[in-house]
Parts: structure tokens; sequence; C-alpha cells
């Protein structure tokens, strides 16, 4: 049996209610044919089996009326015999005596004589059934053999006495009938119950959705497991574990706007209050350098919109599938280097690249490795005076490839390092603008590429706490080797005649 609706589309998911009636009422429906036929077998046997035992009697009541004078046989039939054989008002009876050769002896040419495949038994008098047709009518024979004592085998005679399996039928009939008939009020009753009490029994799921579906929009609560059935415990478990990761991702939404909100106030308020300044000015040289102080500021909130895009982008990679392809991690820092060297320059800074001269391969998103690479040398560009130098590398250590962005610059303190990557987090007393965004884009992405990354004073430096080294651990990729080939079969020369 189907439940009543059906889903135009193929691959919307049906009801839970019609799933679980079709798997309880299908079995049902299938079952049911078999039980029938089981029935009906059943029922000729029980019918067989009185009227096998009747038909016994009169095989051996036929066989009473064959003696035998002097080694023949001698076959009286008496009127109230042959009556009582032709007394059914319902079948035919046929009765023969048969003897050597399969000759009948006596009784009715009708009933056919059996094939050569007859059971003859080691002693006579034991009766035996076989089936067989008459006229086109199916027939029940009983049968058995008839001997003096010491007589051989051949000279056996043959009793059988058949009548066709009408009352079998009926009586079949009537026992199918009796089982059958009840179950067509038995059936639909069951699928009536059955309905009532998966009715009752998902009756727990439509008050959890009812509850679900009454819920405020706003109201990110974990689900109370009170009148919870147990089956449905690891479903509200897991809805409740998705509600505390929807509310922690709300939570840093709402933490990462009003940041950024707080943080570009400050750039307008200041681009709003130099251009009013500059509106006053009559001085062409003071309005040249108020002009040049708006166009700073520009700059200033325009880098901090692309910080605040670079780590909206990070983020939303971390939450998506993002395909890593292996890439050549040093080739990405040397294309990288070489587009920051003209602004190395003007501020007078040596950026150097260190290379291995191999190949260290990474599997990561080539955009975002960029974005990385682009947040740790301009870090180091900020925090390095004129002067001063940034050496940028890639070494290999074991399985794991160390990117590593050196500078000189005016270092940084233990307790400033455990903080770098937080957000917004600003060093105090150096005086160097920023957004506090570019190492929190860096940790980002490098949790993206299951990297590590970390900031710490240079120790090669040589003043005292003077410069710093970031590094990104990331594992490395080594490509598989290919598959060896067997060795190409040589040849054999044929033998020298």
């Amino acid at each position: 049996m189907k439940s009543p609706q059906k889903s135009a589309n193929p691959d919307s998911q049906r009801s839970l209610f019609g799933e679980i009636l079709d798997w309880m009422l299908a079995p049902l429906l299938f079952v049911w044919p078999i039980s029938i036929a089981v029935t009906h077998y059943f029922a000729y046997s029980v019918a067989n089996f009185p009227y096998d035992q009747a038909l016994r009697e009169q095989a051996n009541a036929v066989a009473r009326q064959v003696s035998f004078v002097k080694g023949k046989a001698q076959i009286v039939f008496p009127g109230p015999a042959r009556a009582m054989l032709r007394a059914d008002e319902i079948d035919s009876v046929y009765f023969h005596v048969l003897g050597p050769g399969r000759n009948l002896l006596a009784g009715d040419r009708e009933l056919p004589p059996p094939d050569d495949s007859l059971l003859t038994p080691d002693e006579p008098g034991e009766v035996f059934y076989r089936d067989t047709e008459a006229d086109g009518r199916d027939l029940r024979v009983a049968y058995l053999y008839v001997a003096e004592p010491g007589m051989p085998r051949q000279q056996w005679l043959l009793v059988e006495v058949g009548e066709t399996m009408d009352k079998r039928s009926q009586l079949a009939n009537k026992i199918i009938a009796s089982v059958i008939l009840p179950q067509f009020v038995i059936i639909p009753l069951a699928v009536i119950l059955v309905w009532f009490g998966l009715s009752r029994g998902l009756r727990p799921l439509t008050r959890l959705r009812e509850r679900i579906e009454a819920r405020a929009e706003g109201d990110l609560a974990p689900i109370s497991a009170r009148r919870v059935p147990e089956e449905l415990q690891p479903l509200t478990d897991a809805f409740n574990a998705m509600i505390a990761r929807l509310q922690q991702n709300m939570e840093v939404q709402r933490r990462f706007v009003a940041d950024a909100a707080h943080q570009m106030r400050t750039p307008l308020t200041g681009l709003k209050t130099q251009a009013q300044l500059a509106m006053r000015e009559r001085d062409p040289d003071a309005l040249r350098h108020a002009l040049e102080q708006i166009a700073t500021s520009v700059d200033r909130a325009s880098h901090l919109v692309d910080q605040l895009l670079a780590l909206a982008r990070a983020e939303a990679s971390e939450h998506t599938q993002q395909t890593l392809q292996p890439l050549d991690l040093e080739q990405h820092l040397r294309e990288v280097v070489s587009d920051w060297v003209m602004l190395a320059m003007e501020r007078k800074i040596d950026l150097g690249f260190e290379s291995t001269g191999s190949n260290i391969g990474v599997l990561g998103n080539a955009l975002l490795l960029r974005e990385l690479i682009n947040n740790l040398i301009d870090n180091a560009l900020r925090y390095t005076p004129a002067g001063g130098h940034v050496t940028c590398r890639v070494v290999e250590q074991g399985d794991f490839a160390v990117l590593e962005v050196e500078d000189s610059g005016i270092g940084i303190s233990e307790e400033d390092a455990a903080h770098v990557f937080d957000r917004f987090y600003r060093v105090e007393g150096t005086g160097i603008d920023g957004s506090g965004l570019g190492l929190a884009i860096v940790r980002e992405i490098a949790e993206l590429h299951r990297a590590a990354a970390s900031l710490r004073p240079n120790a090669a430096s040589a003043g005292a706490s003077r410069g710093a080294i970031a590094r990104v651990v990331f594992p490395t990729y080594r490509v598989p080797p290919p598959p060896e080939l067997p060795p190409p079969a040589r040849s054999i020369p044929p033998p020298l005649a």
C-alpha cells in the first residue's frame, strides 16, 4: 500500500509517515498471497486424509472378495457390495482387479491401468495411493496386491479402487474459505490499527516540529530535551549543536561588524574634519597640505577596507569547500617579493629573497597564499625603519615547509607576540599606522591550509629585542611516484642450426 500523497519531484523526500507505513504494510501484502498458497496446499492435504481412509476401506473390501482355490483366483462380487461402491452421490467410483500381465479379471474398464513405474511392495496387502485421470477427470486411486502365501510375485493380483475428487475439492474450498474470508476483514482492520498506531507514535515528532516552528526568528536557545523520545534524542542533540555553531558564527559576525564599524569611524571622522578644514583654507600652500592629508586618510581607509574584505574572504573560505592544489611555495614567494621591491626601495629598505633552488610543494589555494605572503611582507616593511632589511625564504624541515619573513625592525615582546594574530590588535607605542588585521588574515588563511603561523623576536638580530621573524609552517606535499612498470620481456634468440 502506497501513501496517499506523492511528490511530483522524484528527488524530494517523502513523508516519514508514508515511508514507515509502506515498510509496514508492503511485507504484509507480500506475505498474503503466500499465505493463500500455503493455506490451499494444507487445505487439500487435510481434505485428502479422511477420504483417503474411506478409499482405503473400499479397496480392502474389494480385496476381501478375492479368494484362491487350488492357486486360481476367484472373484465374487455380490449385489450389496457393488451397490456400496456405487452409492456415492457426488463422486464416481471405479474398481478393477488385474491379474498377471495387467489383464482385467473383474471391474470397470474405465479405470486406467497403472504404468510400469507402479510401486510393488515386498509383501501383499499394504494399501498405496496414486493419482490418474479418467474421461478428463482427476482420480484418486487406492491399490494393493493380493496373493496366497508363497505365491510368486508375477502372479499377484492388483486390486484398485478409484474415485473422482469432487468431495475433496468441496471440502478444501470450504477450509480455504473459512481461513481466507476472515482475512478480508482482519487485514483492513489491521491497516486501520497500524495507521492509528503510527499516527500516535509519530505524535512526539509532530510536537517537536511545532515547538521549533513556534520559536521566534531570533531565538537560538537550545531545544529542551524534556519529553523528547529516546530515538529523537540524537536528532535534538545534533540540532542543538548546529544552533550553538550558528550562534557562535553570528556572535563572531556581530563582533566583526562592531569592530569594523569602530575602526572605520575613526578614519572617516578624521577625513571629514580635514575636509572641513580644507574648505576654510584660503592659502594655496595650506590648502595643498590639507589635500595631501585627505589623500593620506583616504589611502588608510582604503587599506582598512581592503583588509576587512580580505579577512571576510578568508573566513568565507574556511566555511566553504576550497580546492587545494599542489603548488610550489618558493615560486609563489619569489613572485610576491618581486611585486614589493619598488615600494621597499622607496622606503630605503633592503628586501631580499633567499632561494634554496629546490621545489618545495604544498597543497594550497594560489590566491589565498598570495594574500598571506602579501600581509607578512607588508607587516615587515611597516615595522622596519629606513636602512633596515627584510629577508624572505622557504626552508624544508622534514615533512614541513617553513615560510619565513625576517626583518630588522623594532622587534616585538613575547607578550605582544601572543596577541598580534588577534583582530584589531595593535602594539602600543610603535607610532606605526595599521589596521590590526594583517596578521589576523594570515592566521585565517594558515588554518585553512592546515598550517601554523607565529611571530617571535628575532634572536639572531644584532641588538637586543631588535627585529622579528614571522613563520608559517605548512605540511609538505610530495608527488606520489609513478607506478613501477614490469620489466620488458626479453626475447630468446632461436638456437643456431
